[in-house]
């Protein structure tokens, strides 16, 4: 059942490298690394580690995320929840507290709908369980964002 996580990655990234219209060579030079290794990857011969599928995803502005789903590495149930905080991390228009701020805020509302802190994603690639224990509880979160309104 592996090699078919990993043909499917290779598929996936073969669309997603046309679709920025990078050549094999370019994205392995963007992503530091070898040429026939990520050829390997399309071809679904070679599964990447979660830290190589994250420079892959950073040389094509995409969620790393999304590519630990397509490996098999995160749960797609989990997808959703950790695309929004890579979406909040990967702003360029906030700043490092207005990003944490937004996190303490999201994370408060999860858990007033029933999602707590172990929903079975706290051991997703990419630290989702260490931002979420940073976070701090819900009244962290409405009293950053009054701060935050007050701050900008």
């Amino acid at each position: 059942m592996a090699s078919l996580n990993v043909g499917g990655l290779g598929e996936y990234l073969r669309e997603q490298r046309r679709s920025a219209q990078l050549s094999l060579r370019q994205l392995a030079d963007a992503a530091g690394v070898s040429n026939p290794y990520l050829s390997q990857i399309e071809r679904g011969l070679r599964k990447p580690s979660a830290e190589i599928l994250q420079q892959i995803a950073k040389a094509l502005r995409i969620s790393a995320e999304t590519l630990y789903v397509q490996a098999g590495i995160l749960d797609e149930r989990d997808r959703g929840e950790v695309e929004t905080r890579g979406v909040i991390l990967a702003d360029p228009t906030l700043d490092e507290r207005q990003k944490q701020v937004l996190l303490q805020i999201y994370e408060s509302f999860r858990k007033e709908n029933g999602y707590g802190v172990d929903d079975g994603s706290t051991g997703a690639p990419g630290g989702a369980g260490a931002r979420r224990a940073e976070g701090g509880g819900p009244s962290a979160g409405g009293e950053g964002l009054a701060g935050t309104a007050e701050a900008s």
